[in-house]
């Protein structure tokens, strides 16, 4: 079996800013046959997830309107970093903006590509220990967000029963495990 090639891009597409992602169409030749195929890509700066536990392990959840299934989503903290923030850094700004609570301590758990057949961003995910209440958080224009706290040991019902459904909060959720099992402490 002869090993992968890059797809070399011919031509670069239009560029649509919507202010968190960029999309274009771009055009690619396949590296076997030469013919041109176009492929849409999404650019967004990488993302941050936050798995939020209070000195009483309780889970520090969000509630959110999501506009691309039109349903409200129960999720762990997160957002965008910004350009050139460090993500741990970026993920203790979106647990206290979001929610109020400020961690003890931030433990990086891993990263993840969302799609890499489109998009070419990561999203980092962080274990916050020693969550504390400080006020009643500093909502971004256009986000409107309820706290909600959840026993730690609820994880697995919430996302069997589908309460949780996004996947890059499955993947967090799946991070923390595996970092909990190196540690053996669980």
């Amino acid at each position: 079996m002869s090993p992968i090639k890059p797809w070399p891009r011919l031509r670069r597409g239009l560029e649509h800013d919507f202010h968190v992602i960029k999309v274009r169409q771009d055009v690619v030749a396949d590296p076997r046959t030469g013919h041109e195929h176009p492929r849409v890509l999404i650019e967004s700066p990488d993302w941050v997830n936050i798995v939020a536990v209070t000195k009483d392990d309780q889970l520090v959840l969000i509630r959110q309107w999501r506009f691309g299934i039109a349903e409200t989503t129960l999720e762990i903290p997160g957002g965008m970093a910004e350009p050139g923030e460090d993500p741990a850094v970026a993920a203790a700004r979106e647990l206290e903006e979001e929610t109020g609570y400020v961690p003890g301590r931030v433990v990086r758990l891993g990263q993840v590509h969302p799609n890499p057949a489109l998009q070419s961003n990561r999203c980092h995910s962080f274990l916050a220990l020693d969550c504390e209440k400080k006020h009643e958080g500093m909502q971004d224009a256009g986000e409107d967000i309820t706290v909600e706290l959840h026993p730690r040991s609820a994880v697995p019902e919430l996302i069997q029963s589908g309460a949780i459904s996004h996947s890059l909060v499955v993947v967090a959720f799946f991070l923390e495990r595996l970092h909990a099992d190196a540690q053996g402490t669980r």
